[in-house]
C-alpha cells in the first residue's frame, strides 16, 4: 500500500505533472527555488493535516455536507500555516503573497480529501497527503531551479527568507548575466518550463512502457519453461 502511494504521489499520479492541479500558484511563484520550496512545504503540511482530519471524521459527516466541511478543514489548516509563516518567515510570506491563502482552493487538496482520505484510515491518508505534497513540492523546486538559473544565473537566492540568517551565504552563482532573461522569470517561462517537464515525463513513461512490452514475451517463455520442467 505505502509503496503504491509513494509511486502515485511522486510519479504516476503527480498532482502537477499528471493531474495538472494547482497550476496557478505553481506557475506564479516558481521564479526561484526558495519560493517554490516554501509554497511546497506549506501545501504539503496542509495536505497531511487535512487528509488526516478528514479521515478521522469520515464516518460522522453525511454526503450532503462533506464538501463544505472539507473546505472548512482545509481553510483552518491554511490559516494556521499562514500565521506561522507570517510570524517566522515574514519575507517569504510577503514574497508568496496571495498564493498562500489560495491553497484553500487548490484542487489537489480537495481532490485527495474527497477521493482518498474520506475512504481510508488516518495513517494511510496522512501518508498519501505527504507523498502527494512531496511530488508537488519536487515539481515546484525543479521548475523554480530551472527558471532561476536561466533568468538570473543563481540557485538558492534568498535562502535566508526560509531558513533564517545563517543561510545568507547559501546562494550559488553559476553565471552573472548583464541583463536578466525575462522570459524565464515571467509567467510565460513558467508555462514553457512546465511543458518541458511534462514532455520529459511522457518520454520516460513511453520508454519504460516499451521496455516492459519488449520483456513481456521473455517472461512468458520463462514461465512456460518453468512449468514444463
Amino acid at each position: 500500500m505505502y509503496q503504491q502511494l509513494t509511486l502515485e504521489g511522486l510519479w504516476k499520479n503527480n498532482p502537477a505533472l499528471v493531474q495538472l492541479l494547482g497550476l496557478c500558484p505553481l506557475l506564479a511563484v516558481t521564479s526561484s527555488v526558495i519560493n517554490g520550496l516554501g509554497l511546497g512545504i506549506a501545501t504539503t503540511l496542509v495536505l497531511i493535516g487535512s487528509n488526516a482530519t478528514v479521515s478521522l471524521i469520515r464516518n460522522y459527516v453525511t454526503s450532503a455536507i462533506r464538501i463544505p466541511v472539507f473546505v472548512m478543514i482545509i481553510a483552518a489548516f491554511v490559516t494556521v500555516i499562514q500565521l506561522l509563516m507570517n510570524a517566522y518567515t515574514y519575507e517569504l510570506y510577503l514574497a508568496l503573497g496571495i498564493f498562500i491563502p489560495l491553497i484553500v482552493t487548490n484542487c489537489a487538496i480537495i481532490g485527495r480529501a474527497e477521493a482518498f482520505a474520506s475512504k481510508n484510515p488516518v495513517s494511510t491518508s496522512a501518508f498519501d497527503g505527504f507523498m502527494m505534497g512531496l511530488g508537488f513540492t519536487l515539481v515546484l523546486i525543479v521548475l523554480g531551479g530551472i527558471r532561476e538559473v536561466l533568468g538570473n544565473g543563481t540557485l538558492l537566492h534568498g535562502a535566508e527568507r526560509l531558513f533564517g540568517p545563517f543561510a545568507v551565504n547559501w546562494q550559488i552563482t553559476l553565471f552573472s548575466p548583464e541583463n536578466p532573461f525575462l522570459l524565464a522569470i515571467l509567467p510565460p517561462g513558467a508555462f514553457l518550463g512546465l511543458g518541458f517537464l511534462i514532455a520529459l515525463k511522457n518520454i520516460i513513461d513511453k520508454k519504460l512502457a516499451d521496455k516492459a512490452a519488449a520483456n513481456a514475451p521473455k517472461k512468458v517463455v520463462r514461465a512456460r519453461v518453468t512449468a514444463e520442467n
